[in-house]
């Protein structure tokens, strides 16, 4: 994995962030690390730059000024990233839900496999998720189903946020236009590869809820996703 880079957006993860980095390196001694924090006031930022003495060339560090929403982080990851020769970049959170030890299968899924897009998906085997509440976990699920209908895509999971991209997918999609910010950003991502024709696997997945912090969710995130895929389709048909 030595053309591999994680990153993994922060906001507050002081709780998670020394081990979810240690667990990642764990998975490959040459597996690459970017943490893009939006200036947490918890002092995230400062921890990773003391990792940083451990793990000099491998862990990144990238600082923004505000709190900018999940998509503007992973977009300026992305950015950072393809300035490097990276071919296989990764997006992942910082709370453990997703586990490290499946990076290798998402990995090999684009490496070994055909994929230029695969996602660590909790529902193409049923509802692999723990930890949450029955109501998250049906909305979350009835989401996905909702997302299918109006877009086509076939798939089960379209609001993951564990996902493997080749570099040439990123290369193709226009991240300056990419709008959405919250989980619609993740739909949104996949919406535009489906559209470009890349070939999109998704690969089974436990998904663990947080142990320690707090979630990011909320309800502006939960609209912008709602309403913004109707928006979203309707404009591909427009451009059709």
């Amino acid at each position: 994995m030595t053309d591999t880079i994680v990153i993994i957006p922060t906001y507050n993860e002081i709780e998670n962030i020394e081990a979810i980095i240690k667990a990642v390196f764990s998975q490959s001694d040459t597996i690459h690390v970017l943490v893009v924090d939006d200036n947490s006031p918890d002092l995230t930022g400062l921890k990773v730059k003391e990792l940083q003495k451990e793990f000099p060339d491998r862990l990144f560090l990238e600082v923004r000024k505000l709190k900018s929403g999940l998509g503007t982080a992973y977009i300026h990851g992305f950015k950072w990233s393809l300035k490097k020769s990276y071919q296989y970049i990764f997006e992942m959170d910082a709370d453990f839900s997703h586990d490290p030890k499946d990076l290798v299968k998402l990995y090999h899924a684009c490496h070994v496999g055909d994929a230029d897009l695969a996602i660590g998906s909790r529902y193409i085997t049923g509802v692999n998720v723990v930890n949450w509440p029955m109501s998250r976990v049906l909305m979350s699920y009835f989401a996905s189903r909702y997302v299918r209908i109006i877009t086509g895509m076939r798939i089960h999971d379209t609001t993951a946020g564990f996902v493997c991209y080749r570099r040439k997918v990123l290369e193709t999609i226009d991240l300056e236009a990419i709008k959405f910010v919250g989980y619609a950003f993740q739909i949104e991502m996949k919406f535009k590869a489906y559209l470009k024709g890349f070939k999109i696997t998704e690969v089974p997945v436990i998904f663990t809820d947080r142990t320690l912090g707090e979630s990011k969710l909320s309800s502006g995130i939960i609209s912008e996703a709602i309403f913004g895929v109707i928006s979203m389709k309707l404009k591909s048909l427009f451009k059709k």
